[in-house]
């Protein structure tokens, strides 16, 4: 009931009048059944827009800090999270990886909308960084369509490090149509499938948002010990490629 308040009467509306939000391709989503949602990942506002313009509920992953923050803020940012309906993850992968893919599946299974970015962790820089293949594991593995979206100019409404967006851009994003992967049907769990899966994913995200596409991972570059901006491969990734 409380997502339902956010999104129509207390919050929704005025983030509607701030940001005059444009989506392109919003009938690509279902009315009903299963479907996973995946997204470039270049801002916090993502996880807000996203869920106000689709019409159905959408589950999210959410790094597990934002559940376990202590005193008034972590109990807002608890609330906050819980009441969109994020489920917590330790991004440091192994067993929780796995945890979080299994409550994608039962989400999935309830005929829900389940979201993902691929990326792992926020852009840096506003390029599409390459995409981890645990989106592809979780389509393989429930059997249901992805579809692609694209957050286009979200960077320049919140650049990394600012806390607040601007009020002088307009929202826009684009939903692509569903991409069906049953050609795949059993071969979860093949790491050469798994990565050209998650490659046509990206692929899709690069032509609806116009992104450049870096072909590393956003977490490698976020860390002290990153490659010079020279070193990093910027290839496109294509449906067809299946780098490991």
């Amino acid at each position: 009931m409380l997502y339902w308040v956010l999104k129509w009467i207390l919050i929704g509306p005025w983030l509607r009048v701030l940001w005059r939000p444009k989506v392109e391709g919003l009938e690509h989503v279902p009315a009903t059944g299963p479907a996973i949602l995946a997204s470039n990942h270049v801002a916090f506002i993502d996880s807000v827009f996203l869920p106000l313009m689709v019409h159905r509920p959408i589950r999210f992953m959410a790094k597990s800090e934002y559940f376990t923050g202590k005193g008034l803020k972590g109990w807002l940012s608890r609330l906050f999270f819980t009441t969109i309906g994020c489920v917590p993850v330790d991004r440091a992968g192994g067993r929780a990886a796995r945890a979080a893919l299994d409550a994608g599946k039962q989400v999935l299974e309830e005929g829900k909308l389940w979201g993902m970015y691929p990326e792992g962790t926020r852009s840096p820089d506003g390029q599409l960084y390459r995409g981890k293949t645990g989106v592809a594991r979780l389509a393989l593995e429930s059997g249901v369509p992805v579809i692609p979206c694209a957050m286009v100019n979200f960077h320049e409404i919140q650049p990394a490090g600012a806390k607040l967006p601007r009020l002088n851009k307009r929202v826009h994003m684009r939903i692509g149509a569903p991409l069906d992967f049953s050609r795949y049907a059993g071969m979860a769990g093949d790491r050469f499938v798994e990565r050209s899966v998650t490659d046509e994913i990206m692929y899709n995200l690069m032509e609806l948002s116009g992104q450049e596409y870096v072909d590393v991972y956003a977490a490698k570059v976020k860390k002290p010990d990153k490659p010079a901006h020279g070193e990093a491969t910027a290839d496109k990734p294509t449906p067809a490629h299946t780098a490991a």
